[in-house]
């Protein structure tokens, strides 16, 4: 089943360390199937407090957006993300596909 990590962004704190993450993330997905779905795209907020941003990356199952998460390329990079800006992320499982 596919599996999609969710990152919310919510509150920046370092524009220049969150550029350089920025700038060097998209390497990271090298050796992984990851399909980006939304980037920091308009929000609509319905409930609960309002993020600062999202962003919504589809991988073929659990374990390969822990492998993309957990590989030294993205916790290497994410080092400038956590300087960066206050976020909450999570790794959710979707349904299987329709036959």
């Amino acid at each position: 089943m596919p599996a999609y990590v969710v990152f919310m962004r919510d509150e920046m704190v370092d524009p220049v360390e969150f550029d350089q993450y920025a700038a060097k993330v998209d390497a990271s997905f090298e050796g992984h199937e990851v399909k980006p779905l939304a980037d920091y795209g308009t929000i609509e907020t319905l409930e609960g407090e309002e993020i600062d941003g999202a962003v919504i990356l589809e991988f073929r199952d659990m374990d390969a957006a822990r492998a993309w998460y957990r590989s030294s390329a993205y916790q290497t990079t994410a080092q400038h993300r956590f300087k960066g800006a206050r976020y909450r992320g999570f790794i959710v499982e979707g349904l299987p596909a329709e036959e």
